[in-house]
């Protein structure tokens, strides 16, 4: 496998050993959710929710259905997101993990559903809630449907914020769009990974705006943080320690797996 930053090819395995990372530049690549939970949780503790919910086709697209189930095929999974509740060093948490190779991760009514649904259940059970973002943006095969899932999500994250639990995002390559105009920017915490591009419109389309050279490194997580809307970048590597941080200052309980 090439690296798509450096060039340098290096084995399979050694980029999943090393979590899908360039051992040789650095560069995160994307990473299937399957993956992330592997990594990040407690091995066994995680327990997805809400699975069986299904995309309609509210407005009658034409192709939509055949564009689902290419996804579905292509990554195994039944939506762009998958939520459940697990645990992280004995700390339970519920957790959403969005898949950007699902029709671009983008943002459609389940997945709306999917992601207010477990930010009301970490609110019943006075749980934090970690959300990995990456997404072109609400599923424009939905119309008007997709983009009210961006006051949904706004809803439940301000629900979880009136119940004082905590709400932490990492911000992945790319989270565009509708998701970075919702919840994905609503957290207590907003975290990113390396290198990561984040923002509203992409650096394509605003160049085609303002009719200007964009500086370098533009709506890169480096740049978002310098410029205060990401509170910090965290390696793959060290996201699972960082978890456990946040969740001693935090104040959050651990629970013990029963017997």
């Amino acid at each position: 496998m090439e690296c798509p930053h450096c060039k340098i090819s290096h084995e399979d395995k050694v980029f999943k050993e090393n979590l899908m990372v360039c051992p040789e530049c650095g560069y995160h690549l994307r990473i299937t959710p399957q993956d992330r939970i592997e990594y990040l949780t407690d091995k066994g503790s995680f327990e997805e929710i809400n699975q069986n919910l299904k995309s309609d086709n509210p407005i009658k697209m034409e192709g939509y259905e055949e564009k689902l189930s290419a996804a579905k095929e292509k990554t195994n999974l039944s939506e762009a997101v998958i939520t459940g509740k697990c645990r992280i060093a004995d700390y339970p948490l519920m957790l959403g993990i969005m898949s950007f190779d699902f029709m671009g991760g983008s943002m459609g009514s389940v997945v709306g559903e999917k992601i207010s649904r477990m930010m009301l259940m970490a609110a019943k059970e006075k749980i934090p809630v970690i959300i990995y973002a990456t997404s072109g943006g609400a599923r424009m095969q939905e119309g008007i449907y997709s983009l009210m899932q961006m006051a949904k999500t706004s809803s439940a994250a301000a629900h979880l914020n009136e119940q004082g639990i905590p709400y932490f995002v990492m911000l992945c390559d790319p989270t565009t769009g509708g998701v970075t105009a919702s919840f994905a920017m609503l957290g207590d915490l907003i975290c990113a990974e390396p290198g990561a591009l984040i923002g509203f419109a992409g650096p394509r389309v605003i160049e085609g705006t303002i009719k200007q050279k964009l500086p370098e490194g533009f709506q890169r997580a480096e740049f978002q943080q310098q410029k205060g809307f990401v509170d910090c970048i965290v390696p793959r590597k060290e996201q699972r320690d960082f978890w456990i941080k946040m969740f001693k200052l935090h104040n959050v309980k651990k629970v013990k797996e029963e017997k």
